[in-house]
């Protein structure tokens, strides 16, 4: 039989208990105090830009004092907020997982966000058709210090396409507008990009240059496999993007991740205000993209802060 949301709740406080002080768990409706909060978001034209500059907006109306911090995203951001060099952050599931259980940053959640897609996408014109063709081949991976790169490492692997023999992949780390303009000039024949359908910058890009989107089915098994169950089966709708048809591909959760050290009452104020706000922060616009407590509690070996676990127990009773 299933966990209760009040088990789950609670094994994600005992994992988390006493990395950070749980004093003072409650806050006013909406009181920062002037509280200076430093947000890592994402890179330009990518949804944690959008959403952070959201996030910070409604964090101020509620007295928080909010510095926000443009990165390459997820390994970049769990990396500041490791080194108490940021507070609050945005990371993918498979990044923050790898921070947590391998890396052992003292970095938690305070919500699974939405659901990421990965695109991999070539010129109409190209000759790849799989994954597997990319072997010999020149692709970006997106920037480094991206979670998106940490992903396509991974897909590559799985799909064989990093270690064909005499047939070595070239591998680019570009930002997002860096790889539209790489393969609209023909410096690469392809990339990667995750996140949520469509995303604007895609979707203006196709509009000049007709592109296509590369399959990715059967690869969550083998990623499962290797990396745990982190990974789900996901489909780019038809017509997203001029498609004809729906694509496989692989979804990676976002999470919103904040210093272990954080004090947990402004761990729990910034949860509430990301669910109080949820109109207006906008989320992605994908198929999976939400923004709901019984989502957003489950976010796998990264633990929920006390702060955050204790707003959702005000929630659930």
């Amino acid at each position: 039989m299933a966990p209760s949301r009040r088990t789950l709740l609670r094994a994600a406080v005992l994992s988390a208990a006493g990395a950070a002080s749980p004093a003072a768990a409650g806050c006013s409706s909406g009181d920062g105090g002037g509280t200076v909060l430093r947000l890592a978001t994402g890179g330009r034209g990518g949804p944690y830009e959008a959403l952070g500059a959201r996030l910070a907006a409604e964090l101020r109306r509620h007295g928080f004092t909010v510095r926000v911090l443009p990165t390459a995203a997820s390994v970049a951001n769990l990396g500041l907020l490791a080194e108490g060099r940021a507070d609050v952050g945005f990371a993918l599931a498979d990044s923050a997982e790898d921070a947590v259980r391998v890396r052992r940053l003292p970095v938690a959640a305070l919500a699974r966000l939405y659901m990421n897609y990965v695109h991999l996408i070539v010129r109409a014109d190209s000759r790849i058709r799989t994954p597997a063709d990319l072997a010999g081949r020149t692709v970006s991976i997106n920037a480094g210090g991206s979670g998106t790169a940490v992903t396509a490492e991974r897909i590559l692997a799985a799909a064989g396409a990093a270690r064909a023999p005499g047939r070595r992949t070239r591998v680019l780390r570009l930002g997002l507008y860096e790889s539209i303009e790489a393969l609209r000039s023909g410096r690469i024949e392809a990339f990667f990009w995750s996140g949520g359908v469509p995303t604007p910058a895609l979707e203006e890009f196709r509009r000049g240059t007709p592109i296509r989107l590369i399959a990715l089915d059967g690869l969550v098994t083998p990623l499962r496999r290797a990396h745990g169950p982190l990974y789900e089966e996901a489909s780019v709708p038809a017509r997203s993007y001029g498609l004809s048809g729906p694509v496989a591909t692989v979804g990676t959760a976002s999470h919103l991740v904040c210093r272990m050290g954080m004090a947990a009452r402004h761990a729990r104020a910034v949860t509430r205000i990301l669910f109080s706000s949820r109109d207006r922060l906008r989320v992605p616009d994908a198929p999976g993209g939400r923004l709901d407590e019984r989502y957003a509690i489950g976010t796998g070996s990264v633990p929920l802060h006390p702060g955050a676990a204790a707003y959702y127990r005000s929630v659930y009773g």
